[in-house]
């Protein structure tokens, strides 16, 4: 018998496990050290961001002399927040992504697949970081007006990200991927794209049916193989402009770059952290237990309150996971002990999410004012009714479900202890408020009003609910940047799919097609309505957003449609799809917050998604729902 020891072949095999342990540890070790780096970054960006702006606020309203430099800085800051913020959203898998179909693969295909979404979106980044370095050489000549500083400095943002989130993808490849599915995908992706190359003179040849095989055929494939949506919109746009047409890729870059630009999306990491604060200082609990007081012991009253407290809480954390996170796990065992059904319960907090959409300050109402031109004070007036006539609308469905249903135990609180429960939540009832109030008056814009919110929760948890975890405030920072970072790469990767799509005559032809549609304004708003509750359940709100929003609003302006009542229209419809199974993301999400299984509530959605749907067409056809406080 042969010495182990002695046995080359053995002490070869031992050898290469040993390194490869060893490789994999070294990996883990930098990964670690990358990710903190990044994360440490992203907390000092948007703390740094919250200062900067807040004291924007001071110096121009208490003080009455304007400090020129901060919205600039705050811009600045702002596009290395996003990115940096998307490659965590990378690392952690936080980029927007359709699993519906992945999630019924086995294993094994899932696992393949999942490999080649990972190829398909280092490929991307790598098209990309070239002509995002050439831009940003190109803004070193460009000095800014208040600062005096390069350009460069902010735009390098966009390589330096794209660089990180090669990395990182990398790593992760490296990390979880088998080498054989590796193999393949990359074989297959270099298949695909010489394809695609060889073909480049057909497809310039055959006109406008290209839009077809790129933003239609390209962005499907991408989408329904779990590949994150900014890739497929980029993947797309990089093909067709790069395979059809002679524009430079720094084109692309530049409208990603002005599509995430826009001083008004540095709400979104703001407000994201401000629901993190709400939930963190106990404002959201205080606001539950005092809904509850009020209808907790009539038939179905915790429902009544589950809806309450999403209008009242949605739309400021910007994230309606974060919301129903907040919500789900105070009323959820308490309902489930008095009887209410496990599906009933996930498609209520489903559809609840669907109805608030529109509830101020939601970040969709700031991205859909952003990319539009539209007032962003407007838009938070005209979204509270009709919020509202969708929660009423779902509190009938309640009262139909649960009008013959037992009281169980629930005891009927005296005056006296709602009257106290009351005051303990009235800090916590006025914030929304307070934000309102704020932006109408003209105190703060809506990007910076966040931070007089921010401030306020901190005041109320500090003083009032005694409840202010300081440990948790770096990891809330870092939550809030990856969050954003997701959304606002997807703004960007979205604007520039938008802008070829302009540029190829795309939005002139659809504008014929539509204006000319027979019916006018209404027939208009009903076709609007089914586009975009499918576009919602396929694209998600924020993107289709984007994509859409440039082209269809000038439409709506020339059939006659109030672009306000239309972008509340809109939003509400791509709620409805959002949260709709069998595709719908937000349906999951609630399945996944209330730990349940996606089936069960497949049958009892179906009565609320009705109610929905037919206020969703009472609003489009009484425009005053929406305009009429403007």
């Amino acid at each position: 018998m042969a010495n182990p020891v002695l046995s080359p072949a053995r002490a070869g095999i031992e050898s290469s496990a040993d390194d490869s342990r060893g490789a994999r540890r070294l990996l883990r070790l930098f990964d670690r050290a990358l990710i903190g780096l990044v994360e440490g970054a992203c907390a000092l960006l948007l703390a740094a961001e919250i200062i900067v702006l807040l004291a924007g606020v001071t110096s121009r309203y208490v003080l009455h002399a304007p400090l020129v430099w901060s919205d600039e800085l705050a811009g600045m800051m702002f596009l290395w927040l996003s990115m940096l913020g998307a490659v965590l959203a990378l690392r952690h898998g936080e980029h927007m992504r359709m699993t519906a179909l992945v999630s019924r693969l086995s294993p094994a295909r899932r696992a393949f697949v999942d490999t080649l979404a990972i190829v398909l979106s280092l490929g991307c980044l790598g098209l990309i970081l070239v002509p995002a370095y050439g831009y940003a050489s190109g803004e070193m000549a460009i000095v800014t007006p208040a600062l005096e500083v390069s350009g460069a400095w902010r735009a390098l943002a966009l390589p330096v990200g794209a660089a990180l989130m090669l990395m990182v993808g990398f790593i992760r490849l490296a990390s979880v991927a088998r080498v054989r599915h590796v193999m393949i995908a990359v074989a297959a992706t270099a298949v695909v794209a010489g394809a695609f190359v060889w073909l480049g003179p057909w497809l310039e040849s055959i006109g406008r049916a290209n839009l077809i095989v790129f933003f239609v055929g390209v962005v499907a494939v991408g989408i329904f193989s779990g590949v994150p949506i900014c890739f497929s919109f980029a993947l797309a746009t990089l093909g067709y402009l790069g395979l059809t047409t002679f524009t430079p890729l720094e084109v692309i870059v530049g409208r990603m770059d002005e599509g995430m630009s826009h001083l008004v999306l540095l709400a979104v990491p703001l407000f994201v952290f401000l629901g993190l604060m709400i939930e963190m200082t106990g404002m959201a609990r205080a606001m539950i237990h005092f809904l509850a007081s009020l209808v907790g012991h009539v038939r179905g009253g915790l429902s009544y309150v589950l809806i309450g407290t999403m209008y009242l809480v949605s739309g400021i954390s910007g994230s309606k996971v974060a919301d129903m996170a907040a919500i789900a796990p105070v009323l959820f065992p308490e309902m489930k002990a008095r009887g209410a059904k496990e599906g009933d319960l996930v498609a209520l907090l489903s559809t609840a999410g669907a109805q608030t959409e529109t509830v101020p300050p939601s970040i969709v109402l700031i991205t859909i004012g952003s990319v539009t031109g539209l007032s962003i004070s407007a838009l938070f007036t005209a979204g509270l009714l009709p919020a509202a006539v969708l929660a009423a609308m779902l509190c009938f469905v309640v009262w139909l479900r649960y009008r013959k249903t037992s009281l169980g135990d629930a005891p009927r609180l005296k005056r006296r202890e709602i009257g106290r429960l009351f005051l303990i939540a009235l800090p916590a009832l006025a914030l929304p408020f307070v934000i309102r109030a704020a932006v109408v008056e003209g105190v703060a814009t809506a990007t910076e009003v966040s931070t007089i919110g921010i401030v306020y929760s901190m005041i109320v948890g500090l003083l009032v609910y005694r409840r202010f975890e300081w440990a948790r405030l770096s990891r809330m920072l870092v939550e809030a940047a990856t969050l954003s970072g997701a959304i606002i790469f997807i703004i960007g990767c979205a604007t520039a799919m938008a802008w070829a799509l302009t540029q190829s005559g795309f939005s002139q032809d659809l504008a014929q097609l539509m204006s000319g549609l027979p019916g006018g304004a209404y027939a208009f708003l009903g076709i609007s309505i089914v586009v975009f509750i499918l576009l919602g359940s396929v694209l998600e709100g924020i993107p289709a957003i984007v994509l859409f929003g440039p082209l269809l609003f000038p439409i709506a302006r020339m059939a006659g449609v109030n672009e306000i009542h239309y972008a509340i229209v809109v939003i509400l419809s791509m709620g409805v799809g959002l949260f709709s199974p069998p595709f719908g993301v937000g349906y999951y999400s609630a399945c996944a917050v209330a730990k349940d299984d996606p089936d069960k509530g497949m049958r009892p959605i179906i009565g609320y998604m009705a109610a929905l749907i037919v206020g969703l067409i009472l609003i489009a056809a009484v425009p005053w729902i929406s305009t009429g406080f403007l």
